[in-house]
């Protein structure tokens, strides 16, 4: 690892006032709150001292791969691991309870994403990329072209060349981090350029790739790369978030059903007032399994995701539509797969084969539409396939 700045190479951030409790917030403020703050680690210690254990050494591998479910803090994790590596002021005690000071001018700079050392590379970067073809693209995976302009380096479809923030120095003169965010989306041609970088970076520079599927990383990718196992969080954390955030305790058993131990999805419900979706919903799948046909129900869906889409593009006007579209269709899915995961527990303790068997299969019909979205089907007619499948078995 780099050498240590000393604290007067880092000035001091102006003081902040301090934040409301969250129960002290209206319903809409403590919801933006969730979302913003859900970064908060909660019941991933084994993962986090692994961390804090290759900081503290001094010998820090510079490539790791943060694998496991959605919603769990992988990212989050890889955040504070470069907070603490870009900080000339995290002491010994901030590494040990991997917790970097948050009122330093580093932290500052974290917080307003005004970095210039830390690179958090998400396929929605596209959007503001200065080639057009990614501009204009749908935004389905992290394409080579992208890798190259924010990390590599290297030669673009247009012609246009980049060079490579890799192997620039640092600006602040304490290391330089990139997070690559849903790394399984990275393309094959961006995997195999990103080889060299992950086996002979530049000192002081780290590498994280956070994925839900390891497995579609490429076998030269993951053997470059320590690895670093994320879990769903069992009961007692996810109470303990709970609290952080003041959830209202009517809410707790539904949210805790419908989040499966994920800090994130819990946040998102919250936040996008998903019970309701479920509400509505549920009722009418359950129509669909006791073979009730629900003609209706596959233009409702489409209706809510489009509702979502709207209101979250009116209220963030450099959000993508299409990535609110696909987030909708995940919020759409997520109410889906509490009712079959349910189910699937219920059947497997009684012992009942042929519903264990339907469950699994409501399950894959899930995880299938997952993968057509992404691969940009029409929306609508998956959803109609969907519904038409729901209730076939």
């Amino acid at each position: 690892m780099a050498k240590r700045a000393t604290p007067s190479t880092a000035a001091k951030a102006p003081a902040r006032a301090p934040r409301a409790a969250a129960s002290d917030r209206a319903p809409e403020a403590r919801a933006r709150t969730i979302h913003h703050e859900g970064a908060v680690l909660f019941g991933q210690a084994h993962a986090t001292a692994q961390l804090a254990q290759a900081i503290a050494s001094g010998h820090m591998h510079h490539a790791w791969i943060l694998h496991g479910p959605a919603g769990v803090g992988k990212c989050a994790a890889a955040l504070e691991c470069a907070r603490l590596l870009l900080d000339g002021e995290s002491s010994p005690a901030h590494i040990a309870a991997f917790k970097a000071p948050r009122e330093t001018r580093v932290a500052e700079l974290i917080d307003i994403d005004s970095h210039p050392d830390l690179h958090l590379i998400r396929k929605e970067r596209a959007d503001d990329s200065s080639i057009k073809e990614l501009r204009d693209r749908k935004q389905t995976n992290i394409p080579l072209d992208l890798l190259r302009e924010l990390m590599i380096g290297g030669t673009v479809g247009d012609g246009k060349s980049f060079d490579s923030p890799v192997w620039r120095s640092s600006y602040l003169g304490h290391n330089k981090v990139f997070i690559l965010d849903e790394a399984e989306l990275l393309d094959p041609y961006g995997q195999n350029a990103l080889l060299k970088t992950l086996e002979e970076p530049p000192a002081g520079t780290y590498i994280f790739l956070v994925t839900t599927q390891e497995e579609r990383l490429l076998p030269t990718i993951r053997s470059r790369c320590q690895r670093v196992a994320f879990r769903a969080l069992d009961a007692s954390s996810m109470h303990a978030w709970f609290e952080r955030f003041a959830v209202e305790p009517d809410a707790r058993a539904w949210l805790a059903e419908f989040s499966d131990g994920a800090p994130g999805t819990a946040a998102l419900a919250l936040t996008h007032g998903l019970r309701a979706w479920s509400d509505e919903l549920l009722p009418r799948f359950a129509s669909l399994e006791s073979g009730r046909f629900d003609g209706g129900l596959a233009d409702r869906l489409a209706e809510l995701v489009g509702e979502f889409a709207e209101r979250v593009v009116k209220e963030n006007p450099k959000a993508s539509k299409e990535a609110a579209n696909r987030l909708g269709t995940r919020c759409a899915l997520l109410t889906l797969a509490s009712r079959s995961r349910a189910q699937l527990a219920s059947a497997a303790r009684g012992g009942d084969v042929e519903a264990v068997a339907k469950a699994a299969f409501r399950v894959e019909l899930i995880a299938r539409l997952e993968s057509e979205i992404r691969s940009n089907v029409n929306l609508k007619h998956a959803l109609a396939n969907l519904v038409a499948q729901w209730g076939a078995m």
